[in-house]
């Protein structure tokens, strides 16, 4: 997306304007990457490494907004702002979203079958992001 994108989603309330800090920057990354890891530990039930990955892809995605200078509380605009922005797969975002819906079913319905198959799909789009998100600068 572009600057002016972005700023479209500010002035319909979608995002908000706010200074990038390199700190919040760095712990999110740190926290991403640990929680990837974590994510492909072959001993770890498969819905927590579907919560860990699930994770890692917003804290990667939600780092590489607030690089920009956003901010959102809404994981879906998280995952298509950064999508469009790092001009990333479009499938990854499909993929995102699909993780997001199993995620709201285990977290409000009490949903733990996770699919092996999403749980692979879900790793191998963070891990594409993680690429992403460590070509850019951090923020000063």
């Amino acid at each position: 997306m572009s600057k002016r994108e972005l700023d479209n989603l500010v002035e319909i309330g979608s995002l908000k304007k706010e200074s990038p800090s390199r700190y919040e920057y760095d712990g999110m990354i740190k926290s991403a990457r640990r929680g990837l890891a974590d994510a492909q530990t072959p001993t770890i039930e498969t819905d927590s490494q579907f919560d860990l990955a699930y994770e890692a892809a917003h804290k990667f995605a939600l780092a590489a907004l607030r690089r920009e200078g956003y901010r959102s509380k809404n994981r879906i605009t998280v995952f298509q702002t950064l999508v469009h922005t790092l001009a990333t797969d479009k499938a990854d975002l499909q993929i995102l979203l699909k993780a997001h819906n199993e995620r709201n079913l285990a977290a409000y319905e009490g949903r733990v079958d996770i699919d092996r198959k999403l749980l692979a799909d879900l790793v191998g789009a963070t891990k594409r992001l993680q690429s992403a998100v460590g070509r850019l600068s951090p923020p000063k």
